[in-house]
């Protein structure tokens, strides 16, 4: 719940700027579409780059040193853009805030925290609260820039990563041993395997087109509000409801996906992404159906947002979901930094009409590149403790897990002391249990 809440005090942070940066920044000294997009969607690539080096650096030196540092930079960048007079300072103070990337660090030091046996439903815990923080920082951003001012919400920002670090050093226990979590955390070795893994480089591309989207998106939305007649500090009105209803119509289509429907749900979501979309440009002088524009638009991305980790971890290898799940973070924090650049870019040159066809076309290229994607099996996966002397001893263990009724894959790791297995839903528990007490 600590870890949790960290990430949650970032998040917040980083996206209660997205409604209302836009309008904000165009009345800054050296203002573009460009420069605005580019500061919106800096700090993702930033992010990209650093997240998976800081994660190695935290089996080094410790994960709660990594992860102090890393806020202190959000917080600097955080001044940084508060204080800026103009929108390349905010650019800069966004690179460091982007910096500040701790997000492999934390689920690291999540690993090194919870018994194997209950870190699936730790990291689910931590990913719902993610989720969460991102809707409450999209209503709460218009209402505290009515109070605060954009300015003021960066000054927030800061003082939220000051919390994490008081949380990090009050309530985060300290762990009693810090080892390499091969389902939780990113492994150099298993980069190659990764990368080239057809499957994963579909999920890579679609969280990579979703995030450029939606950071896209936030250069014209509060824009189209504005022009039907809801000001910038009312938006609110809109996102709450929006939100709402879209949380209520995202968990049966959750729920339909993970019963076997996953790859029809996942291709509606895409539609329903693009058909929001199209809505948008009506929504100036009608805004009920800017209204449902932002009804599909939402639901979609949450939808998207869900089951997107879940077909990661059911495709990864046994062994290397931590790096699967790395190469998946790197891609959606790249998506945002294109999604800024470009969206910016395109804002310049043919407005709101042209970054809704790009929004569009990335969507329908998406569309296009998962449509031939296999249905993925109802699969679990389970990390168990084992003890073996060899490497010897480790592939006969191997050999006796891929006996047992269901299980599709299972590597044993000596110097961990665990195996990873991979298998059907129906796949028992006693059975690995028994061939382990037997081992």
């Amino acid at each position: 719940m600590s870890l949790a809440g960290i990430f949650a005090l970032r998040m917040l942070g980083l996206f209660m700027i997205y409604p209302v940066f836009a309008p904000w920044a165009r009345h800054l000294p050296d203002a573009t579409a460009v420069s605005i997009g580019l500061a919106l969607g800096v700090y993702g690539l930033a992010q990209a780059l650093l997240q998976i080096p800081f994660g190695f650096l935290s089996d080094r030196i410790g994960r709660k040193r990594v992860i102090a540092a890393g806020l202190v930079l959000f917080a600097a960048g955080s001044v940084i853009a508060a204080l800026s007079p103009s929108v390349y300072g905010i650019v800069l103070g966004r690179v460091l805030q982007g910096a500040g990337a701790v997000g492999s660090t934390l689920l690291a030091l999540a690993a090194d925290l919870t018994l194997e046996e209950h870190r699936t439903r730790a990291m689910a815990l931590i990913g719902m609260t993610i989720g969460l923080a991102f809707g409450v920082a999209v209503v709460l951003g218009p209402v505290l820039n009515a109070w605060i001012g954009v300015r003021g919400i960066f000054w927030l920002t800061a003082a939220l990563a000051g919390l994490g670090i008081v949380v990090l050093y009050a309530l985060v226990p300290r762990p009693a041993a810090r080892v390499v979590h091969r389902d939780a955390e990113p492994v150099a070795a298993l980069f190659g395997r990764v990368l080239a893994n057809r499957d994963l480089q579909r999920l890579d591309l679609s969280i990579f087109c979703q995030h450029a989207i939606l950071t896209a998106s936030f250069l014209t939305i509060p824009f189209l509000l504005t022009h039907a007649g809801i000001t910038l500090h009312h938006q609110w009105w809109v996102y709450l409801p929006v939100l709402v209803v879209s949380i209520v119509l995202l968990v049966p289509l959750v729920i339909a996906a993970e019963r076997g429907r996953m790859k029809p749900v996942f291709l509606a979501a895409i539609a329903l992404l693009a058909l929001g979309q199209l809505l948008f440009p009506w929504g100036r002088v009608h805004l009920p159906l800017l209204v449902l524009g932002l009804v599909l638009f939402f639901t979609a991305f949450n939808v998207l947002e869900s089951i997107l980790p879940s077909l990661v971890s059911r495709l990864a290898p046994a062994d290397a979901k931590g790096t699967a799940m790395g190469v998946y973070s790197s891609s959606q924090f790249l998506g945002i930094f294109a999604g800024g650049a470009l969206g910016g870019w395109i804002d310049s040159r043919w407005g709101v009409d042209g970054v809704v066809a790009f929004c569009v076309a990335v969507a329908v290229v998406w569309g296009a590149f998962t449509w031939s994607m296999q249905p993925p099996a109802l699969v679990s996966s389970r990390v168990l403790r084992v003890q073996v002397r060899d490497e010897g001893e480790a592939r006969q263990l191997e050999q006796k897990l891929r006996g047992v009724p269901g299980v599709m894959e299972a590597i044993v790791v000596r110097d961990e002391g665990v195996a990873y297995v991979r298998g059907t839903r129906g796949l028992d528990p006693g059975a690995l249990s028994a061939v382990l007490a037997n081992q």
